[in-house]
C-alpha cells in the first residue's frame, strides 16, 4: 500500500512499515535533525516543515496515512470542542487529513496516558472524531515486549478503516509472540539484545556507538534505576522538547549509560542506520520513534488486507 506519514520522526514506524513492503510517498516532521535522519536512511521524500504551515490538499493520496499526534488539547475533551481546541493543531491537522483524503487505513500511535486523560473522554472523543469521519476506530494498548522487542515500553495504537471497505479488509490486530510468562515465548532481555556490542571505549566499526557521559546515580525514577540485564529493557525515553541533557537508559553493566548505537538496538533499527545531530538530539530521535519490529508487524496485516483484497 502506499503510505503518508505525518510526525514520523527518525523513520522507526515508516521502516517497518517499508520492510513489510509498503512504499511511504511522502513523509513529513518539524525536527531538522530528524528529517536529516529519514533522509540519510530512507528517502528524501520527506518534507522538513511545521506541519501547521502545510496545506493538506498538496498531501498526495494514499491507501494509509500514520503517524504520532501530541495530546495536550484533550484536558478538557468533549463531544463537542475538541477537534476545534487551539491546542489540538496537530491533532486537528492528523484528523483533517484523514478526514479529507480518505484513505482506507490510518495508524496512530501515541503515550498510554492518553486513555486517562479528562477521565478517559479524550480517547472517546478520539474515536468519535473518526467514527464521524467515516472510520470504525479500535484502540489497542501495547506493550512491545510482547512482540519480539526487548524493551517494555506501553503504547497506545488507534486503527482506522474506513467504514466502506468490505468486510474481508477488516484489519486484525496483530497476535502477541512473547510472553513476561514465555508464553508464546520468553520475553527478550536487554543482555541478550547488547552482549554482542563491543566495548563503546576501545575502537571499533559500529556508528554511533557513543555515550553520554552524564553520571549514574540511580534513584528510584524513570532513566535512573538499576537495569536488570536478565529483563527487557526499561523504556528508552525521550525529552520531547528538545531541552536539557540526554535522556539515556543505564547499562546493565552498571558502569555507563547505553549508547546511542545500544538504544537502537533496543528500538530494533538495523546497525546500519544513522543517526544525525548531536547526542542529545540523536537520543531523542530514538525515544520517539516506534520500534521497527512492531511496526513491521502492523505492515504485514496491512500486506495481509491488500493481498486478500486482490
Amino acid at each position: 500500500m502506499k503510505i503518508v506519514s505525518l510526525f514520523s520522526g527518525a523513520g522507526g514506524l515508516d521502516l517497518g512499515l517499508i520492510q513489510a513492503g509498503h512504499e511511504v510517498i511522502w513523509a513529513n516532521d518539524i525536527d531538522k535533525d530528524a528529517v536529516a535522519t529519514y533522509t540519510k536512511n530512507i528517502s528524501d521524500h520527506i518534507v522538513c516543515a511545521d506541519i501547521k504551515d502545510v496545506d493538506t490538499s498538496t498531501i498526495p493520496i494514499a491507501d494509509v496515512i500514520v503517524g504520532g499526534f501530541p495530546c495536550q488539547g484533550f484536558s478538557q475533551a468533549n463531544l463537542r470542542r475538541t477537534v476545534d481546541d487551539e491546542r489540538n493543531q496537530l491533532y486537528k491537522f492528523f484528523y483533517d487529513a484523514v478526514k479529507k483524503n480518505q484513505p482506507k487505513f490510518f495508524i496512530a500511535e501515541n503515550v498510554r496516558g492518553i486513555l486517562s486523560l479528562d477521565g478517559g473522554n479524550a480517547i472517546k472523543q478520539i474515536v468519535y472524531d473518526f467514527e464521524n469521519a467515516g472510520y470504525i476506530a479500535s484502540v489497542t494498548l501495547v506493550n512491545v515486549a510482547d512482540f519480539g522487542v526487548p524493551q517494555t515500553r506501553q503504547r497506545v495504537f488507534i486503527i482506522g478503516q474506513r467504514k466502506n471497505l468490505n468486510g474481508d479488509m477488516l484489519f486484525r490486530f496483530p497476535e502477541k509472540t512473547h510472553g513476561k510468562n514465555g508464553v508464546p515465548k520468553a520475553w527478550i532481555s536487554i543482555k541478550n539484545a547488547l552482549d554482542r556490542y563491543p566495548n563503546p571505549d576501545e575502537p571499533n566499526e559500529y556508528m554511533n556507538h557513543i555515550y553520554s557521559a552524564y553520571k549514574l546515580a540511580y534513584r528510584n525514577f524513570t532513566g535512573h534505576r538499576i537495569t536488570d540485564p536478565d529483563k527487557p529493557s526499561p523504556t528508552i525515553l525521550a525529552r520531547g522538547n528538545g531541552k536539557g541533557g540526554v535522556c539515556a537508559i543505564p547499562h546493565y553493566n552498571g558502569q555507563r549509560r547505553l549508547t546511542i548505537r545500544e538504544s537502537a538496538a533496543i528500538q530494533t533499527f538495523p546497525d546500519d542506520y544513522e543517526f544525525i545531530g548531536q547526542m542529545n538530539s540523536c537520543y531523542r530521535q530514538i525515544g520517539n520513534a516506534v520500534p521497527v519490529k512492531f511496526a513491521k508487524f502492523l505492515g504485514e496485516e496491512l500486506t495481509r488486507l491488500e493481498r486478500d483484497r486482490i
